[in-house]
């Protein structure tokens, strides 16, 4: 996987995150470098956990696949990609508390990135190599949150479904990428 799809990837599985981030932001009062980084950390964290998760799920059962592994990469990253926009045109205006909490935090971390668990699968039937991959996707993350927490903090929720449609056509796209290359039509 080259270094610009990886890249890509992992910014398409952080437009969640880095949506909820923005929404963060917006909620709170008095903005610190220590609350953005709180936030980045725990998004990043589990951006980089659920593909690894997901990678060593997909290893196990590898032989039972191999031969439509490329379907199920297109399927997985499709679906996911079209569930993004969808709940960015559905214009539901999620209400996302100032709270940094245990409970909150790991509830909104699982929810942004069970995505990534999918990908992960797609990861190991593409041989990619995980631990570099699921390091990058998570600085990425941890990069976007951060900076999702001032974005929200400045201007408000006005990205927030942009952020989600594109996060979801670059899913889309890797996932046509993948099936286009597996068929030889690249």
């Amino acid at each position: 996987m080259s270094i610009l799809t990886l890249f890509l990837t992992a910014v398409g599985l952080s437009m969640d995150a880095f949506a909820v981030s923005i929404c963060k932001g917006l909620a709170m009062k008095k903005l610190s470098v220590k609350k953005a980084c709180i936030v980045g950390l725990w998004f990043g964290g589990f951006q980089a956990l659920m593909p690894l998760i997901g990678y060593l799920l997909g290893s196990r059962f590898e032989q039972y696949v191999t031969a439509i592994d490329h379907w199920i990469a297109f399927t997985l990253l499709t679906l996911i990609g079209l569930s993004m926009i969808r709940e960015a045109l559905s214009r539901k205006d999620d209400a996302v508390s100032d709270s940094l909490d245990v409970k909150t935090m790991f509830l909104l971390a699982i929810a942004t990135s069970i995505d990534a668990l999918a990908v992960g699968v797609t990861y190991a039937f593409l041989k990619v190599a995980i631990v570099p991959a699921v390091c990058f996707i998570g600085s990425i993350t941890f990069l976007l949150s951060t900076a999702g927490v001032k974005v929200g903090n400045v201007f408000g929720t006005r990205y927030k479904a942009k952020a989600e449609i594109f996060g979801g056509i670059i899913l889309i796209a890797m996932g046509i990428r993948i099936l286009v290359e597996h068929l030889g039509l690249l």
